[in-house]
C-alpha cells in the first residue's frame, strides 16, 4: 500500500514538473514538483536503509 502511495506522489511530482516546464509562467509548479520528488526519494531512502538500525532481541 505504501509503495502505491509513493508511486502516486512521484507521478504527481512529474506532472507538476512537466506543467512547470511547458507553461513558462508557472515556474513555481516546476519548483514544487522538484521539491515533492526529492522529498519522496529521501523518504524512500530513509525507509529502506533506516530499517536495518533497529535492535533485534
Amino acid at each position: 500500500m505504501i509503495l502505491y502511495l509513493l508511486m502516486l506522489v512521484v507521478l504527481v511530482a512529474l506532472a507538476l514538473f512537466l506543467i512547470g516546464i511547458i507553461a513558462h509562467g508557472l515556474f513555481y509548479l516546476l519548483i514544487i514538483g522538484i521539491v515533492v520528488f526529492v522529498a519522496d526519494m529521501v523518504y524512500l531512502a530513509l525507509r529502506r536503509f533506516g530499517s536495518g538500525r533497529r535492535s533485534r532481541r
